[in-house]
């Protein structure tokens, strides 16, 4: 069990390929002892279905199969945008040179001859989980990096060129403004010196969260109580929009969580909501027990929902959500991402359900007590 912790938080799923029977149970043997799930497949033919349906971490395939060999299923998994990064090691009795070069033309990241010698199997198997997992890492890094230089670039310039733009205004021209426009451009100001805030807020929580320099204190506290607390700083945002805010939950249902992270997610869901209400919307916060571990936290609105392909998009850091609110708010997905951090940081799990025209609700779980010590 050791190399799993050293490859990723999951068990490696793999998949083993080879028309014998002993040579399927010998290496099932071998890496089942290491911890790994194990899907053993007689032929080419079920294994590129098995693949399709399951997508393994790491594929042991053998060369001489019939119907289709091992260097044909190799090809067709390369072929597949969605397949192709799934490391293969070819197995096979063929030790010549230009079967191994053929191998490794065809898309294999190593071959392992028979007889098999079961610890330079775990070893090759091993490397290669962990090569995957290092390569996965920085394309989560890269996204990571891209998506903060375009919110730098994109999302923050914007707002930021039009609080310029206003401020410079009442500077060069105010007297010209009637008491009620110069009223109108106080509050547009407002407004924008408010999505500004909560940008950089989110930039320096996600930021801090990728280096692990927050805290994690989960406690026990009244849920009701913290959510009101919350919805405090947004009650000027609401009036505007005339959106009515209802937190309807019994006053003595207790989380197990970390407040600030707690009250991070509620802001920004709740901000959410209000974007992409019209005025005179509303949107209610319930909770009930999930089970006895933990409580379901519900954000509901009556806003312009949401199709498929924009819900596909939400929570993922390599796709663009930034669409506008219903009185041209700018979003910028980030808010929702860090949601779907900090709940899973408490072992909880965020979804949306929606429709366009609809509105759209926001559920997710925390814990309701101190598992570690079973007292509330």
């Amino acid at each position: 069990m050791g190399n799993i912790n050293l490859i990723s938080q999951h068990t490696p799923n793999i998949l083993i390929v080879d028309d014998m029977p002993a040579n399927l149970m010998l290496l099932g043997a071998i890496l089942k002892g290491e911890g790994y799930r194990i899907r053993p497949v007689p032929n080419g033919i079920l294994a590129l279905q098995a693949v399709a349906k399951e997508k393994p971490d790491l594929i042991l395939l053998d060369i001489m199969m019939p119907e289709m060999d091992g260097y044909e299923v190799c090809r067709r998994l390369k072929d597949d945008q969605n397949l192709s990064e799934i490391p293969v090691i070819f197995i096979s009795a063929l030790n010549d040179t230009k079967d191994i070069v053929k191998a490794f033309t065809s898309g294999g990241v190593d071959y392992i001859t028979k007889p098999f010698q079961a610890e330079e199997v775990k070893a090759r198997v091993a490397t290669h989980l962990k090569i995957c997992w290092q390569n996965q890492e920085l394309q989560r890094f890269s996204a990571e990096k891209d998506k903060f230089f375009s919110i730098i670039a994109h999302d923050l310039r914007s707002p930021l060129g039009g609080f310029m733009g206003l401020t410079e205004m009442m500077a060069d021209e105010s007297e010209i403004f009637t008491p009620e426009e110069r009223r109108s451009l106080m509050l547009d100001l407002s407004h924008s010196a408010r999505n500004i805030f909560n940008l950089l807020e989110n930039l320096l929580e996600w930021s801090q969260m990728q280096r692990r320099q927050i805290a994690f204190k989960p406690q026990t506290f009244f849920l009701k109580e913290v959510i009101t607390e919350c919805i405090k700083i947004l009650t000027e945002s609401a009036r505007n929009k005339s959106i009515e805010i209802r937190v309807d939950m019994q006053q003595e249902q207790e989380v197990f969580a970390d407040t600030n992270m707690l009250q991070t997610v509620i802001r920004n869901l709740v901000s959410n909501a209000m974007k992409f209400t019209p005025k005179g919307g509303k949107i209610i916060i319930y909770a009930k027990d999930a089970n006895e571990k933990s409580v379901e936290i519900a954000i509901k609105d009556t806003g312009i929902g949401m199709n498929a392909a924009i819900i596909d998009k939400l929570f993922r850091l390599d796709m663009q959500t930034n669409r506008l609110g219903t009185e041209g708010e700018p979003s910028t997905g980030l808010g929702l991402i860090l949601c779907k951090e900090f709940i899973e940081k408490h072992g909880g799990k965020i979804w949306v359900e929606s429709e366009e025209g609809k509105g759209s609700s926001f559920y997710f779980t925390i814990p309701s007590k101190d598992d570690s010590t079973g007292k509330m």
